[in-house]
């Protein structure tokens, strides 16, 4: 691993009666840190798809594009898992802005360099290697909230954080708007973004924190007297080596497994609505360009209320079982999903209103699968357990929402896309009761021990 990316050391820990007003004042800025830092993955994430229409003007075709826009998925899906390991012994305060910088130096590159974008090949290379540095972004936010909020507040905390992709997924076309007020070149969709993701890299840079420790401060559970059943403080603030992170807290874990293939089927789902609304909502139920991008855009923002309502009844209603609180929400986004596919032609209504509601349930179960996978490992393992659980999401859920899903319509038409989809969001809440299950007995078995 690089120097650069090291642990920050232990400081000497401040008097007792800072304590306190220190923590308050650093979870505030970290958070904002956090927050925006993440935000800002997302103005160098999409914002290939606003300059497609321009590519296709030059006459590269739409299959063509989306395969070279795939690059950012397959690559994604293995770099937050393998970075998920480097981020478990790295800083985050250094490792989040360093991927951020180096994702928009790569679309700095493609507005800029007009060979950047003069085949498929090279623009696949170019977003592969984007997407790789995108896994930079998730793993340190994950570090940094394991180690500055504990068990019991954490819900609450990464459903607002979670929020961050949702208000960076906006930003990008408004970018492109005053790029091209101001410049009058199509090329504005990839360089204004990445201006923007470097002021938020220096940014988080400037307000995120390593370790309590790094700041003379006592973990977490101690300054909130908020002990995991299992805590012991000698090992769980030790770093710890890839192999025994990989051997001991991430591959023998039945929870982990479960709740990383469930994550398959959630990102089913959400990508499948997501990417397929415009063609369907066109084709299948005839609505104009303007009402199916409304209906996209509402989509990603319903998921802002709903993933603050989950995880407040994560903490609060369930008390914390995660498993339990994806299921509710998966039944109901299914119910959504079936009344969205059987809803007649001649409603438009109808069909905003099931996109909304999908919108609105289906990243509570995202956020809670990635908070549910921190909590399964030991923090200083956390952002492995977070990448293993996206590997998932992406190289199965992602990949087959764009792929299965294309080709099953393509063959069996839109009653076939709606039924795999419909049958993910099955698989799902099978997968998450068997989660809930398991965590149930867990918990009485560690209640008995003690």
């Amino acid at each position: 691993m690089l120097s650069i990316f090291k642990p920050a050391p232990h400081k000497a820990p401040v008097d007792e009666a800072h304590v306190d007003p220190l923590y308050r004042r650093l979870r505030w800025q970290i958070f904002m840190g956090i927050f925006f830092g993440y935000a800002a993955y997302y103005l160098v994430r999409k914002n290939f798809a606003l300059a497609m229409p321009y590519l296709i003007d030059q006459g590269f075709s739409r299959g063509d594009l989306g395969f070279a826009l795939s690059g950012i998925s397959i690559a994604y899906g293995i770099s937050k898992f393998i970075m998920g390991s480097v981020s478990d012994r790295s800083n985050p305060r250094v490792f989040l802005p360093a991927g951020l910088i180096l994702a928009a130096a790569v679309m700095l590159f493609m507005g800029f360099v007009p060979w950047a974008t003069s085949s498929i090949a090279i623009m696949f290379v170019l977003l592969f290697l984007c997407g790789w540095f995108q896994g930079m972004g998730w793993p340190p936010c994950g570090r940094t909230m394991v180690h500055w909020w504990s068990q019991k507040e954490r819900g609450g905390v990464v459903s607002v954080w979670n929020c961050a992709h949702n208000v960076g997924g906006g930003i990008p076309p408004l970018l492109f708007l005053l790029g091209m007020a101001w410049f009058n070149d199509w090329h504005a969709a990839l360089y204004m973004p990445a201006f923007g993701a470097i002021l938020l890299a220096v940014f988080a840079f400037m307000t995120m924190r390593d370790t309590p420790q790094s700041c003379g401060l006592p973990p977490i559970e101690e300054y909130k007297n908020d002990y995991p059943p299992d805590y012991v403080k000698e090992s769980a603030e030790q770093e710890l080596t890839a192999k025994q992170i990989f051997m001991q807290y991430i591959l023998p874990n039945k929870l982990l497994w479960y709740i990383a293939l469930a994550n398959v089927f959630v990102y089913l789902l959400r990508y499948g609505i997501l990417d397929w609304s415009p063609t369907y909502l066109k084709e299948v139920k005839h609505f104009a360009l303007d009402k199916s991008s409304w209906a996209y855009f509402l989509y990603e923002y319903a998921g802002i209320p709903g993933t603050l309502l989950c995880g407040w009844m994560s903490d609060k209603v369930f008390k914390g079982n995660r498993g339990a609180t994806g299921v509710f929400f998966m039944v109901l986004v299914t119910i959504a999903t079936v009344v969205y596919w059987l809803n007649p032609v001649g409603n438009p209504g109808i069909d905003m209103a099931c996109m909304i509601t999908i919108g609105f349930l289906i990243y509570g179960p995202v956020m809670l699968i990635g908070l549910h996978a921190l909590e399964l490992a030991p923090k200083k393992a956390a952002g492995t357990a977070a990448g293993f659980t996206g590997l998932f999401g992406y190289l199965g859920g992602s990949v087959a929402a764009s792929a299965i899903v294309g080709y099953t319509v393509d063959y069996f038409g839109w009653d076939g896309g709606f039924i795999v989809m419909i049958a993910g969001c099955v698989l799902a809440v099978l997968l998450l009761v068997l989660t809930m299950l398991s965590e149930n007995k867990h918990k009485a078995q560690l209640a008995r021990n003690g």
